[in-house]
């Protein structure tokens, strides 16, 4: 019996017993599915933040001061130094002050994140305005209050009216709104556009910030990475003299890092669902054994007539390969379904790949034949005499 012919015993055999033969199925379809989503949602994930990072620019780098001992900051004067004197490496940078606050318009008030910069920040992150201006120097050298706001804060405190002009208040302090962002977020919030730029030395003032430990500089060329960073370090080495009083990383470093990072957790949740794979193997063992004590006579026949082991081995083995094919088959199909439906119900983008497809698909089949190369073996193994005396 050749191989086309076992194969076609194989599909009238799961033909005859439809129900049993999904059963059997079931441990792996539901393996394959699982595998298939999470390795769907983990890349969707991955990309989404992957592209928020990129979006900041990979020849991007953050700089982060501890102090040490009486020395906590390093100055907007001393990190201007730094990029003055290496002009060819840098292309600009900027001081970050975070804090958040409560900003109030009448009687309508939103929480938002604060970010002070100053006026290089807009050409650092490439931010579009779609009417007034930036943060300028003076705004920074004088600590006015001023501020750029999100398209989000335009919608929920200003009705979705240009706000160019007039007051909010943000905590305690009156602020002058100067510019407007352009929408890039579908003015969601704690998005892109919920967001307030304002002067650097202002937003010290506001979040009781003394000192400035951080910054963000920009490289004129994001293949000098390695040397951008070394740089920096030397300086913040002379002036702390202790490499733990400062960090600085790239964001191609961080994008590598994050990448990394959802590899291992995607690792790990696959290794998770193919215990349920494990599982089908064992549902399509248990089945081929029943199988195999079914057909007893049919093994016994088919031997008195000449078959040889090799043929009976093939047999089961091919029968067990068809079955688990078509599980995993079957698994791939719900597995894209539900990645789909997980994907809109959770809001972000599933990204199924080929590789995680043929990879659920080929640990399938071999599940089916390592676990279906037992009771092939039994099968086998019988003697025609003791075959045909089977009740």
């Amino acid at each position: 019996m050749n191989i086309k012919q076992s194969f076609r015993m194989a599909l009238k055999s799961i033909q005859s017993s439809k129900m049993r033969a999904f059963l059997t199925m079931l441990g792996i379809i539901i393996g394959v599915a699982s595998v298939i989503v999470l390795v769907s949602l983990m890349n969707g994930v991955t990309s989404d933040i992957t592209s928020r990072f990129e979006s900041m620019g990979t020849n991007t780098l953050t700089v982060n001061v501890m102090g040490r001992g009486s020395s906590r900051s390093f100055s907007e004067e001393q990190m201007e130094a730094v990029i003055t004197e290496n002009e060819s490496l840098y292309s600009g940078y900027s001081p970050t002050v975070s804090a958040s606050v409560t900003a109030k318009v009448d009687s309508s008030s939103v929480t938002s994140s604060v970010t002070g910069v100053n006026e290089m920040y807009q050409e650092l992150q490439s931010l579009e305005l779609s009417s007034g201006r930036f943060v300028s120097y003076i705004d920074c050298e004088r600590r006015h209050q001023v501020c750029v706001v999100g398209s989000y804060l335009v919608q929920e405190l200003f009705g979705g009216q240009d706000p160019v002009g007039e007051t909010i208040k943000l905590d305690s302090y009156n602020f002058t709104i100067v510019g407007v962002l352009e929408e890039t977020a579908d003015s969601e919030e704690n998005s892109e556009d919920h967001v307030i730029y304002m002067p650097y030395s202002t937003a010290m003032k506001i979040s009781g910030t003394g000192t400035l430990s951080s910054y963000m500089v920009s490289l004129a060329d994001r293949d000098q990475v390695d040397l951008g960073v070394a740089t920096l370090e030397n300086a913040m080495y002379q002036v702390f003299g202790d490499e733990d009083a400062y960090n600085v990383t790239s964001m191609s470093a961080m994008i590598e890092s994050l990448s990394e990072m959802t590899d291992m957790m995607t690792s790990v949740l696959v290794g998770i669902a193919s215990i349920s794979l494990l599982v089908g193997g064992i549902g399509i063992m248990n089945i081929m054994l029943v199988s195999v004590t079914e057909r007893i006579r049919e093994i016994g026949i088919r031997k008195a007539v000449g078959a040889r082991r090799r043929a009976i081995l093939s047999q089961f083995l091919i029968e067990a390969g068809t079955t688990s094919s078509l599980g995993g088959v079957m698994g791939i199909l719900l597995g894209l379904l539900m990645a789909e439906a997980a994907g809109v119900i959770l809001g972000m983008a599933v990204v199924p790949t080929i590789g995680s497809i043929l990879l659920a698909f080929g640990v399938s089949v071999g599940i089916g034949v390592i676990f279906g190369y037992f009771p092939a073996k039994k099968a086998a193994g019988l003697r025609p005499i003791e075959a045909l005396r089977h009740e």
